[in-house]
């Protein structure tokens, strides 16, 4: 199937005018590499949307998804289940640290955000707190493309076309300390101290106010921004102190994307009273999310009568059976190749090749952790965002397939990467680097 008038789809996240006049065409995938339309190999650079942890083309998710199809096509999760839904669900939690044990099913990482956003205000609520609405994001944080995910997202410029978005959010400052902490391998040392803002936020709005305060452990569509070392803990700390709930984005940093163990809040050693998860669920083959919960959480729901609803909130696909099949299978893959381990044996590796490239023109820091980096370059003077997009674009020609944030170049491969593919990712970006103006 091909397609010669690119007017129809209103692409997302793209400068559309200018992709029809240079489109960039995908039509095939298969382990570690992408077929572009006119027959070239892409190396994946960036696991499709941070989402492939896999890589293309698995034969076991492949025939998950299509034995399920054939047999249940859609079953409806509003007062009906599927047993597909409630062995994903065990799935997931067994993977979740603590007591993260059960999981409500969404679509997406943008639904999973604003649904762990409305457990936590109805979680006070149904506990006789209902005065307690306010939600705290932070700078830089990027929560999906709900109405509650940009809210309490920091990224100016998806939010800044919507109007007023929600009230009632505050924002911590980001973590990102160029001047202390550039080209830091690993976690930065500097910055734990940042988590304190929380205290004066707590103290402006008044504790009892406060539902829950949001962030990614690591900050990630933002341009690759790893936490300093104890500030989450700390994150945690305060929101313990005033009974807030502590809510870590997984979306890009869940299964194996930092090394192993599955998830970066059991990486980290610090564990959210919700837990939102998408994208590597099912190797970014079916759309699902989900939000994971605690067990006190999950318990004050349950006070009410047996009969009653309690928590209005569900879409129409939560806990789609092919998208459940489709996880468990993926899960199946990655225990099955160790993947998770893998990354964290491949980090090392990663982490030399990625700071290669300091001293490079124009490259001002380079941050990493696990199988994921950011290449931080100096904006040209009156067009920022430019020298990363033209690294991009050049390098889908060269055959490499890499992602930009305004002047952050982001890497993140399939977790099956071998060392000559990291050589060859690495060596494509320095080798257009070097030529940039």
């Amino acid at each position: 199937m091909s397609a010669t008038n690119h007017d129809a789809f209103w692409m997302p996240f793209t400068a559309n005018r200018q992709f029809r006049r240079t489109p960039r065409m995908l039509v095939a995938a298969d382990g570690m590499y992408y077929t572009a339309d006119d027959g070239r190999r892409v190396l994946d650079g960036c696991a499709g949307l941070w989402c492939v942890n896999a890589g293309h083309n698995r034969p076991r998710i492949t025939e998950a998804v299509q034995k399920t199809i054939a047999t249940l096509d859609f079953a409806p999760t509003f007062q009906m289940g599927h047993p597909l839904g409630f062995a994903a669900a065990d799935r997931i939690a067994a993977l979740a640290p603590g007591d993260l044990n059960h999981v409500f099913f969404c679509n997406s990482g943008s639904e999973a955000a604003d649904t762990a956003l409305k457990i936590a205000i109805a979680y006070h609520r149904v506990r006789g707190d209902a005065a307690r609405t306010r939600l705290i994001g932070r700078e830089r944080g990027y929560h999906g493309v709900g109405f509650g995910g940009i809210s309490v997202g920091g990224i100016s410029g998806n939010r800044k076309l919507y109007g007023g978005l929600l009230t009632g959010v505050d924002h911590l400052p980001h973590t990102h300390d160029l001047a202390r902490n550039a080209f830091s391998k690993g976690l930065p040392e500097h910055g734990a101290e940042l988590a304190d803002t929380l205290e004066r936020i707590v103290a402006l709005h008044d504790p009892s106010t406060i539902a829950a305060v949001m962030v990614e452990p690591m900050a990630g569509s933002t341009g690759v921004l790893p936490p300093p070392v104890g500030y989450l803990r700390r994150l945690r700390e305060i929101c313990d102190k005033y009974g807030i709930l502590l809510i870590f984005d997984e979306v890009i940093t869940g299964f194996g994307r930092l090394g192993g163990p599955a998830f970066a809040a059991e990486k980290f050693g610090v564990i959210p009273d919700i837990m939102t998860c998408a994208k590597g669920v099912t190797n970014g083959t079916i759309p699902m999310g989900a939000a994971i919960v605690r067990e006190h959480v999950h318990a004050a729901f349950m006070d009410g009568p047996e009969s009653g609803i309690e928590l209005p909130h569900g879409y129409t696909y939560s806990g789609h059976p092919v998208a459940c099949a489709a996880a468990i299978a993926t899960l199946d893959t990655y225990a099955e190749e160790n993947l998770f381990a893998r990354a964290d044996d491949l980090a090392p590796y990663f982490e030399e090749a990625a700071h290669a490239l300091r001293g490079l023109p124009h490259v001002v820091d380079i941050r990493n952790v696990g199988l994921v980096a950011g290449i931080e370059l100096e904006p040209r003077p009156g067009a920022p965002g430019a020298r990363a997009y033209e690294t991009f674009d050049r390098a889908f020609r060269k055959g490499v397939l890499v992602r930009y944030t305004g002047d952050v170049i982001a890497v993140s491969p399939p977790l099956i990467i071998e060392k000559a593919q990291i050589d060859q990712l690495f060596g494509t970006i320095a080798d257009i680097v070097r030529t940039l103006d």
